[in-house]
């Protein structure tokens, strides 16, 4: 079946990406049904037997959403005279259409990201340790997570990051490479419900020693010790990504168990 294949990288987190996605629909008059959706990875639909069919995936990256489309067809005259008319009067409309919808598309989802509180955290490692921090107050007091905290307006994701460790740790720390990204379902910072994502990256300590001025308690652990801790909602599905990075050896993919790459069930806010 002949196919195009379109990538986009947006500068929005996921939730964004797919909701503006759906609310812009498609640049053709063809209507289509919805066959499959599950917010914010993946939607697909179909015009039928002889209809396209669009499937939309979305993955998270450390500078947004990778936006990956991809639109079927049925020709409509078979051999060689259906490959003339399929390049003339599909494939050339279409690639035009896209790349304009494309390019408005990437410039909505921004502009609406702008309007997102966005929390951040980070998988701070040593060695094969990994630093985690107890609750002190609030619906999960007690419970353990990553350190982080709101991204405030005007901030880039990586500057929130050190900011609040240098708040919440005293330390300066150097952000290595990005983890996951999880949907929160509850509201942040006065935003709508299920809006708000929790971007992870692992990275180290660059100067200073960790000491707990907003948890309290803050602990190094090694991986097979996470799972035994009592974890807020929203970090618990990061835990593969963190193990494989303090043990590499162990080839466990970052989206086995619930990982941040694969599609968990929305936890509630927890930034």
């Amino acid at each position: 079946m002949p196919h195009l294949r379109f990538t986009t990288l947006v500068e929005a987190p996921l939730t964004v990406a797919f909701d503006v996605a759906r609310a812009l629909g498609r640049p053709w008059g063809a209507p289509l049904e919805e066959v499959a959706s599950e917010r914010p990875y993946r939607d697909v639909y179909s015009g039928g037997r002889r209809g396209p069919t669009h499937t939309r995936s979305f993955s998270a990256t450390g500078a947004g959403t990778l936006v990956e489309e991809r639109v079927e067809w049925t020709p409509a005259l078979p051999g060689p005279p259906g490959r003339v008319v399929d390049r003339l009067l599909v494939r050339r409309p279409l690639v035009r259409a896209m790349r304009a919808h494309l390019d408005a598309y990437a410039a909505a989802a921004a502009r609406r990201a702008l309007d997102v509180v966005q929390v951040v955290g980070v998988a701070l490692v040593d060695g094969d340790r990994v630093l985690v921090a107890q609750r002190a107050d609030g619906p999960f007091a007690g419970c353990w997570e990553f350190p982080g905290g709101k991204v405030e307006p005007g901030e880039a994701d990586l500057e929130a990051l050190v900011r609040e460790c240098r708040e919440e740790l005293g330390v300066e720390v150097a952000p290595q490479a990005f983890l996951g990204e999880v949907p929160l379902d509850g509201v942040v910072g006065g935003g709508a419900p299920g809006v708000s994502t929790l971007r992870v990256w692992w990275g180290r300590v660059a100067a200073g020693e960790v000491t707990p001025h907003e948890h309290t308690e803050l602990r190094w652990v090694v991986a097979a010790d996470l799972g035994a801790l009592d974890w807020i909602p929203a970090d618990r599905p990061l835990l593969p990504d963190v193990v494989r990075v303090l043990d590499p050896a162990s080839g466990r993919p970052a989206n086995d168990e619930g990982g941040a790459g694969s599609s968990p069930h929305p936890p509630r806010a927890g930034g």
